[in-house]
């Protein structure tokens, strides 16, 4: 299935419903850390995640491979930054937001903090889940080592061309080998959930629509 494709498919299912076929059709997790969340609005965002990783340094140096990344990156792409430690420093703000937005990215997600929140609503209104939000610079305490390599962001591993799939619920990494499968899968869920609820309201009953398709 054409990425475009895929991209249309997960915008019409529910985040819940990714999480679940992402656990069936892999047999691993596929959501982040609840920490990772919507710091900005509440849009849902689809994409081929582009991945920076960061760690720690004492050198005072630009985020040069997330700089490029926003440039280099296929257009409609999901930034998923990872960080060794210090989650409350933000690697992401105001000018990295202006170069997506400008490139036509959809979303950026962090494992570690973002800043100047009220720029980035007022000017952009682009999605940002973060794990904290913080006016800290990672001048002094990290440093990018490489893109478009495996990040680890929100306890999950997120491989360059993985599509992410976030929004008010959390986010979700679908690995892209199983991409095609898992959307058939949350489709699936989705059609049995709409009529499992149909059936509760129907009867009144909340039993008969558990005895009935077997899922909460």
């Amino acid at each position: 299935m054409e990425l475009k494709d895929l991209v249309e498919g997960f915008y019409k299912v529910a985040t819940a419903s990714v999480a679940d076929a992402v656990d069936k059709v892999t047999g691993q997790r596929g959501y982040l850390d609840h920490e990772v969340k919507p710091r900005i609005n509440d849009k849902r965002i689809v994409g081929p995640a582009a991945t920076v990783v960061e760690v720690p340094t004492d050198e005072f140096l630009p985020p040069q491979h997330a700089l490029d990344l926003i440039d280099e990156a296929p257009t409609g792409s999901v930034i998923c930054i990872s960080v060794g430690e210090e989650p409350d420093v933000a690697v992401w703000g105001g000018l990295m937001t202006a170069g997506a937005f400008a490139n036509g990215h959809v979303g950026a997600v962090l494992d570690g903090g973002v800043r100047d929140l009220a720029e980035i609503r007022r000017d952009y209104d682009f999605p940002v889940f973060a794990r904290s939000v913080s006016p800290a610079t990672t001048l002094g305490r990290h440093r990018t080592v490489a893109s478009q390599v495996p990040a680890l962001v929100g306890g999950v591993m997120v491989h360059p061309g993985d599509i992410v799939v976030g929004d008010i619920d959390g986010v979700v990494v679908v690995p892209r080998a199983h991409a095609q499968a898992v959307l058939a899968m949350a489709q699936e869920i989705d059609a049995r959930e709409l009529e499992q609820a149909r059936l509760i309201v129907a009867e009144k009953s909340l039993r008969k629509g558990l005895e009935k398709y077997g899922r909460i």
